[in-house]
């Protein structure tokens, strides 16, 4: 299964980080700025090895997408494969994925919100509807809610209370239930708080 369904707060003080993006994960950091577990405590002592700074790199990656290790694993290797820089290639594929985007429009709360409404089918992808997360977009895609999602109360209610900016590779229409990739991303609109070239070292030994 590529979704995770655990404790969420528990990933996140093992990682450091806010990785789903809710408010209940704020408040464990903030009460618990450690590590779960037993010896969640003790685990901050010392150095971190190489290997586990890596791995946890990649973990925050890709726990913030929710994708398996598979599929991280699949991005990866195509990354690596076409010209450019490998971890920067990997972080655009992973931003051009339609679940993330429709997270950076500002449409859904959260990515996993923004799964979930694109599994259900109300999202259009250049007027065709495409129900797969991980449907990767390219520059001049227009992507639109379809009109019964459109009244969604939930929709309704991230798009005036979230007001959340969207990067510059992404236009957004007035009424908000429309953006256009105007642009693919580079590595300074990709604000996932990750340092990419652990991930690559990771995987090339």
């Amino acid at each position: 299964m590529s979704r995770y369904t655990g404790p969420r707060a528990r990933i996140s003080r093992r990682l450091g980080t806010n990785i789903f993006g809710t408010k209940g994960e704020v408040i464990a950091l903030d009460k618990r700025p450690y590590p779960p577990g037993e010896h969640g405590r003790s685990r901050r002592r010392g150095n971190p090895s190489e290997y586990l700074l890596q791995l946890q790199e990649k973990q925050k990656a890709r726990f913030s997408y929710g994708l398996s290790e598979k599929q991280f694993r699949k991005i990866y290797e195509e990354a690596s494969r076409r010209e450019g820089v490998t971890g920067e290639n990997m972080l655009k594929f992973l931003e051009l994925r339609l679940d993330n985007a429709v997270y950076r429009a500002g449409i859904a709360a959260t990515r996993p919100q923004a799964r979930q409404l694109v599994n259900h089918g109300h999202f259009d992808v250049n007027g065709k509807r495409v129900d797969i997360p991980s449907y990767r977009l390219r520059k001049g895609d227009i992507v639109s809610l379809r009109p019964k999602a459109s009244k969604m109360v939930l929709v309704q209610w991230n798009v005036d209370v979230l007001d959340r900016q969207a990067p510059v590779w992404l236009q957004v229409a007035d009424s908000s239930h429309e953006f256009t990739v105007i642009d693919l991303p580079s590595r300074d609109q990709i604000d996932i708080p990750v340092r990419e070239q652990l991930i690559v070292e990771l995987y090339s030994k």
